[in-house]
């Protein structure tokens, strides 16, 4: 597969315009996927957003190996971080009482100066299709950001208020300008968080069916009854999966995208693409 890269213009426009707005506010919200957690941290937030008090949120947990999840909120364990799900009914709660822990001496400072409500301000950031459209609108609990299941949707910054403790600043998902790591940006490509339109849908998917192989033997041939040492796992889900041409031949565009949709809408049942 040649090198992926993905960095549109509204990407660059967007960090140039979050490097601005992270001047008024108190705390950075970073969503990660829960299955992906390191993939999914842009490294340029620790640069843009030095300094800033964080809340790591680790999204999609319901989605995600549940023992892997307790592996890496250990090993995130010095890091302010929580797993949530967006759709979860307590999400809003969750995270005001987290914000609100870590900016207490702040707010504490507040109250000495006699601000008794003073309305923290929070950016919220992640990479594109991490969940940040879902997770907002469950916690003002109504749309109002847009939610698709595709990247590169969000690519304006908007403040909403959540309640009067807190205010939101939404940002589009942004990615990095260069993948050092191309097994990284093959993760992220699987999870959907890449244009579609530049990949190589079928080395991406002989990709993760290798990593899903390697990680959870045995899911395949359950998922699909198929044998999993067969050399050419995709060729194998579509015979048993019909996924044919009018010449009787197999449709590998057809199986690529049967495999990564059902990867991506998490039809194989909990996964982690990233373990510990």
């Amino acid at each position: 597969m040649a090198d992926i890269q993905w960095f549109p213009g509204h990407m660059a426009k967007a960090n140039r315009e979050m490097s601005e707005a992270v001047k008024l506010v108190d705390i950075v919200i970073e969503l990660r996927d829960a299955r992906m957690p390191l993939a999914s941290h842009n490294p340029n937030f620790d640069k843009l957003f030095n300094g800033k008090p964080r809340l790591i949120i680790l999204n999609k947990a319901d989605l995600a190996d549940e023992s892997q999840n307790k592996l890496w909120l250990n090993y995130f364990k010095e890091e302010n971080t929580i797993l949530v799900n967006s759709t979860h009914d307590d999400l809003k709660k969750i995270v005001v009482n987290k914000v609100q822990d870590i900016l207490k001496e702040k707010i504490e400072k507040y109250k000495a100066k006699g601000i008794r409500k003073k309305v923290l301000k929070a950016i919220v950031v992640g990479i594109p299709n991490v969940g940040k459209s879902t997770f907002i609108n469950n916690i003002v609990k109504k749309k109002v950001a847009k939610v698709e299941n595709r990247p590169g949707v969000t690519k304006t910054l908007t403040w909403i208020n959540i309640n009067e403790d807190l205010l939101l600043l939404d940002t589009p998902g942004v990615l990095w300008p260069k993948f050092e790591n191309q097994n990284q940006a093959k993760t992220l490509a699987l999870l959907g968080s890449i244009n579609d339109d530049i990949l190589d849908k079928q080395e991406l998917t002989n990709y993760g069916l290798k990593l899903i192989k390697k990680n959870y033997p045995g899911l395949l041939n359950s998922r699909y009854d198929i044998n999993e040492e067969d050399d050419d796992l995709l060729y194998s889900i579509g015979v048993a999966k019909n996924c044919l041409a009018k010449d009787n031949k197999i449709d590998y565009i057809k199986a690529c995208e049967m495999v990564l949709n059902d990867i991506r809408s998490n039809k194989l049942g909990r996964v982690t693409y990233e373990k510990l």
